[in-house]
């Protein structure tokens, strides 16, 4: 019997993930740090020689398709009115060195969505010349740029163990309840280094019940680590988890009540934090741990599928990594490596396949791209991670179809939860292309 696999833009790399999930593992969650670039002359040199903000740079991102609403979705109330009541909100900071992986996280999440006309994204920026690069690439989305100064947060910020957590920007999600318009009363903070593969409207419908933010706990983690012994020892300090049973969250995908938020004052009580950590260092990381000392044991738990964070593994030093067992709804990058500086410097991991579908940027805004990517990467990887595997799945798409009839199982066992998923992901991008949704 032949088992044909079909590669077609996001299959080809899921299937690098399908080969990687016998060997699923759990790595410790690290923080997403912005990564170095060459300066030159001032200005940050990207890959391939382009310097952020010029028009050579601008240029270099392909206009994205249109997404259009499913029939069911809510209408709109209004051409892009921050507080209709039927939108769903997101925001994002934009800068030039992240700008590539905000842009596919975008993309990633009207291509995933039903309803794409019913998200309104809120971009933080400390350079306003961002706004007319989004509207050229997402020409329909609805979509408001929040200039954030930097001099607002410079003085809290105190030194960290890398340089680039001490970017002002950084602690904008600090601020958003301030700087987001007064109707908007709920939205979802997502870092720039992740794509989501999964409806967002799900992630935003997330109940937090009596809790100001809702994220994907980690409980298994060394909490004790992320503050200083002089923290610990200092019981007027330690005293504040008392009464609770914190454990660790990525503060890159929040959902957050802003109304609770604003009425509880936490963007004092987290400034409050980094003041006294300016005198008595009690944590060594960026914009993290006030975070954790004002929420940590809080928090309304949302699934791990919404943070399969930790890719960002440096290859070169052998540390790639896979994904943690579960579903799969969003892939974050975290750590120091990103998918389009190991792609580009062609020194990427296995599981960068899986972002580059959502990349409007230059050479890699291919779908050609995609495809050799995930085939040249299975003739790596198959060898390197063969083990007993006797279960996967071939994705056949069959025009403006969708349902489960498109997942023929081959065989049984092994790591059937993240193989169904995937197959879950493909139905929803044949069926983007065909009923639940459409683009142009």
């Amino acid at each position: 019997m032949q088992w044909i696999i079909r590669f077609s833009g996001f299959v080809s790399a899921t299937m690098v993930m399908i080969v990687l999930a016998p060997s699923l593992q759990s790595f410790h969650p690290a923080e997403a740090i912005r990564s170095s670039h060459t300066h030159i002359g001032g200005h940050i040199r990207l890959p391939g020689g382009h310097i952020p903000g010029s028009a050579t740079f601008r240029s270099s991102f392909r206009k994205a398709s249109t997404f259009h609403n499913a029939a069911g979705c809510e209408p709109s109330r209004g051409s892009g009115n921050v507080c209709d009541p039927s939108l769903v909100h997101v925001a994002i900071t934009l800068d030039f060195e992240y700008l590539r992986g905000s842009i596919a996280a975008v993309h990633s999440i009207l291509q995933h969505s039903s309803c794409p006309e019913n998200i309104f994204f809120h971009f933080l920026v400390s350079d306003t010349g961002l706004k007319t690069l989004v509207g050229s690439t997402f020409p329909k989305l609805k979509f408001k740029v929040y200039y954030f100064d930097p001099e607002i947060v410079r003085k809290l910020i105190s030194t960290s163990v890398r340089q680039a957590l001490e970017q002002p920007l950084n602690y904008a999600r600090n601020y958003l309840a301030d700087i987001l318009e007064a109707c908007v009363a709920r939205v979802i903070y997502l870092d720039s280094d992740l794509v989501v593969v999964d409806d967002v409207s799900k992630l935003w419908s997330t109940s937090l019940g009596e809790k100001t933010i809702g994220a994907p706990e980690y409980c298994h983690a060394n909490f004790t680590k992320y503050f200083t012994a002089g923290f610990w020892s200092n019981r007027q300090y330690s005293s504040i988890f008392s009464n609770r049973n914190p454990c660790y969250f990525n503060t890159g995908v929040m959902v957050i009540d802003l109304s609770k938020w604003r009425q509880s004052g936490y963007t004092k009580r987290i400034e409050r934090w980094m003041e006294i950590q300016k005198s008595d260092r009690i944590y060594e990381l960026g914009s993290l741990p006030p975070f954790l000392l004002v929420f940590a044991g809080d928090v309304a738990p949302i699934d791990h599928g919404w943070n399969q964070h930790g890719l960002g593994g440096d290859n070169v030093k052998g540390s790639c990594r896979d994904l943690h067992p579960g579903p799969v709804s969003l892939l974050h990058w975290s750590g120091s490596g990103k998918p389009w500086l190991r792609l580009d410097s062609k020194q990427s991991c296995p599981l960068d396949a899986l972002w580059a579908p959502y990349d409007l940027y230059g050479q890699w805004a291919n779908g050609k791209t995609s495809i050799f990517k995930g085939r040249e990467m299975l003739k790596v990887v198959a060898p390197q991670k063969r083990r007993t595997m006797s279960s996967f799945y071939s994705y056949q798409q069959q025009e403006r179809r969708g349902g489960d009839h498109n997942c023929i199982r081959i065989g049984v066992q092994a790591s059937m939860h993240v193989l169904q998923h995937m197959c879950y992901i493909r139905t929803n991008l044949a069926e983007r292309s065909g009923q639940v949704g459409s683009r142009r």
